[in-house]
């Protein structure tokens, strides 16, 4: 490890959980980011400043003022221009030594099943579920391990799931179709560190994951930020399950 990185790096080293070995691996390591909206912000900064050293942000949305109040890597400038590629330009800045690519349009099913395959962990942070169905469903058929997060007005959650999806739940033992039609923050609001807060959360069970800690799958966590309380709930794996049953 370059003298630089070995700076820059100095608390995780001191890490017995992490040390060298645990940085090594998180350095070789590739996060496929699904949306870099609230939630993504948070998490592809906080992956980028930790030395993962190949993320690829997927977001086909454009930078929108409402956006400004928890969306921290935009700023006014931005407005109209492509999220994944202003995140990757602002992450560059926060480590310039990481490889990032953006992709700013949506994935059709090949395509996010290529990317997912060369991904070690992906990240979904997405508003909606159709894409969650879908970034799940290749994540099973690749045996990639997922980490998935939501907020809306002071609450929000994280799960993880796989990569062994031959014992343990995936998104859909969670979710099925008929949620879809629960509420988003769009109508409903969402305080704005909240999506950050639950970004953090994904970036630290990431990097837990890719410097090769244990770590409990099959796990949601629900944060209540009117009490500032974490509660988690095991999920169960569905026999019945369309993706991993």
């Amino acid at each position: 490890m370059p003298d630089p990185a070995i700076t820059r790096h100095a608390r995780h080293l001191a890490l017995p959980q992490v040390g060298a070995d645990g940085q090594e691996r998180i350095g070789a390591s590739t996060a496929l980011l699904i949306g870099v909206g609230g939630i993504g912000c948070s998490t592809a900064s906080y992956l980028a400043a930790s030395g993962v050293g190949h993320l690829v942000l997927c977001d086909f949305d454009t930078v929108d003022a409402t956006n400004l109040g928890r969306q921290i890597l935009y700023g006014p400038d931005d407005v109209g221009e492509s999220k994944a590629q202003v995140a990757a330009r602002r992450l560059a800045v926060i480590n310039p030594d990481i490889q990032i690519r953006a992709i700013a349009h949506r994935l059709d099913d090949e395509q996010l099943r290529r990317e997912v395959a060369a991904a070690d962990v992906v990240l979904d942070g997405c508003d909606n579920f159709a894409t969650r169905f879908q970034v799940n469903d290749a994540c099973v058929e690749q045996s990639t391990c997922l980490i998935s997060g939501a907020a809306i007005r002071l609450e929000g959650q994280v799960a993880e799931f796989g990569p062994d999806y031959s014992a343990s739940p995936c998104y859909r033992c969670l979710y099925k179709e008929a949620d879809e039609s629960l509420d988003n923050c769009a109508g409903n609001g969402v305080l704005g560190p909240v999506p950050g807060a639950i970004g953090a959360l994904m970036a630290v069970e990431a990097l837990k994951f890719l410097a090769g800690m244990r770590s409990r799958r099959g796990v949601l966590r629900l944060f209540d930020g009117v009490s500032g309380e974490f509660r988690a709930v095991g999920v169960q794996k569905r026999p019945d399950c369309p993706a991993c049953g």
